[in-house]
């Protein structure tokens, strides 16, 4: 994907867009109630006061008067921390016409869309993202840092790293014309063969400014080809990106469904599992004794089973790959929390509809886990998957990442789907009585 092409596009959309939020001054955010997320309880009335895009104080009671600040009523409110997201794609969103678009548009057609996806995703709730997989993800992740465009904070993998004919392989589908034409892709491209080629392909992501490594440990569901779980790096080799992501201070995502590619990833250092569909007793000891953490991805399991009932919307070998696993994911999901395996929460949105993303809490707590343990994977949880200690709970010297919603989730898990209320770095994004 050409970087140019992508940067233009979005410089261009910032020309067209009014994306001004309100001014980032100081202000008291008076909430009628606020979810502690270190205990994951629901604390009475309280007033934060934000300087500078950070919480520079935190008084119990709703009232507290403070000189020269802005006061945001949120008194009718339940206040909690910006959500994260641990997996989406905004680049993309499943349709039928997906497989076919790769050859139509060109990259400032995904540059144009993503920046949709992006403010549609912060309005939901969602103030920081883990992008796994997607060229645009990192220029997008400028152009909102640099504020011309509206969105989450994004920490962008860049192309996520594959095998050939593995899930993430560009040319997977490609007739032999266009094969012989492009050539194989390799390293540079996200694609390996070889322990050496591993390293070479993070070496990549480092050149490109990626923020973390994404590799495909077994098949996937989407990529056309036939297999969805057969594991597809040797040990070494991903050993390989694990060591070498390291040195560059990089953590890694394996996108995983099948079980030995799970306990190859997991032995050789992975901090998550996404999907983790066919997740054994084995791969969930070895998981808790490694600290390993799942991101479950139920909404886009859910979603895949759904469409594969109908026909055309996927390709025929994707279909029953569609139907087999995306079922099983939400069951998987309630084994591995009763077994104790770190969860934190991840959607896998641009399968399912971005700025949908707040179902997959409904999900969890169908499955089994409570709603504060839903509330905490998507917060200080979160935060512990990226490795960041800035964010995912709303206290003095963390980021000003504030949301809230019309009701109590803790009481309702339905409320998440009502955000009255987005803050992030102390700049209002939807304010009280937008909606």
């Amino acid at each position: 994907m050409s970087v140019p092409n992508v940067r233009a596009a979005l410089a261009a959309l910032a020309l067209l867009l009014p994306v001004a939020a309100a001014a980032a001054g100081p202000s008291a955010v008076h909430c009628g109630k606020l979810f502690d997320a270190r205990s994951g309880r629901m604390l009475g009335p309280h007033t934060i006061l934000v300087r500078d895009g950070r919480i520079d104080s935190l008084v119990s009671g709703g009232n507290a008067s403070v000189q020269g600040v802005e006061d945001i009523d949120l008194r009718d409110r339940v206040c909690l921390p910006g959500w994260t997201d641990l997996h989406v794609h905004l680049g993309s969103q499943s349709s039928p016409q997906s497989y076919s678009e790769g050859f139509r548009l060109d990259p400032v057609d995904y540059a144009f869309r993503a920046v949709g996806y992006a403010e549609k995703t912060l309005l939901a709730g969602f103030t920081s993202v883990r992008d796994l997989g997607g060229e645009v993800a990192p220029h997008l992740r400028d152009a909102i840092n640099q504020g011309l465009v509206r969105g989450p904070r994004i920490f962008a993998a860049g192309k996520s790293i594959a095998t050939t004919g593995g899930h993430a392989d560009p040319s997977n589908g490609y007739n032999s014309m266009l094969s012989h034409l492009m050539g194989p892709p390799g390293p540079t491209e996200g694609v390996i063969n070889s322990a050496d080629d591993a390293r070479q392909a993070v070496r990549q992501r480092y050149k490109d400014g990626s923020d973390v490594i994404k590799i495909t440990a077994t098949g996937g569901v989407l990529s056309y080809a036939r297999s969805g779980d057969a594991p597809q790096f040797t040990e070494d080799e991903v050993r390989a990106v694990v060591e070498t992501a390291r040195d560059y201070g990089y953590r890694v995502a394996a996108h995983a469904h099948g079980t030995e590619g799970m306990l190859r990833a997991v032995e050789a250092g992975v901090t998550s599992i996404e999907h983790g569909t066919h997740m054994t007793d084995e791969v969930m000891r070895l998981m808790k004794q490694r600290g390993t953490w799942y991101v479950p991805t139920i909404h886009a399991g859910r979603f895949v089973a759904d469409k594969a009932k109908e026909d055309g919307y996927f390709p025929e070998i994707v279909r029953p790959k569609a139907a087999a696993i995306g079922a099983q994911i939400q069951e998987t999901f309630a084994r591995a929390w009763r077994a104790g395996v770190p969860i934190a929460f991840g959607t896998d949105m641009g399968v399912g509809p971005h700025g949908d993303n707040a179902r997959e809490f409904l999900y969890m707590v169908e499955a089994g886990m409570p709603a504060a343990e839903a509330l905490q994977a998507a917060t200080v949880h979160a935060a512990e998957v990226l490795g960041v200690d800035d964010q995912g709970v709303i206290a003095p010297g963390r980021r000003a990442d504030i949301i809230a919603l019309a009701a109590d989730p803790l009481e309702d898990i339905q409320a998440v789907l009502d955000v009255r209320f987005v803050m992030k770095d102390g700049e209002v994004f939807l304010g009280p009585g937008t909606r």
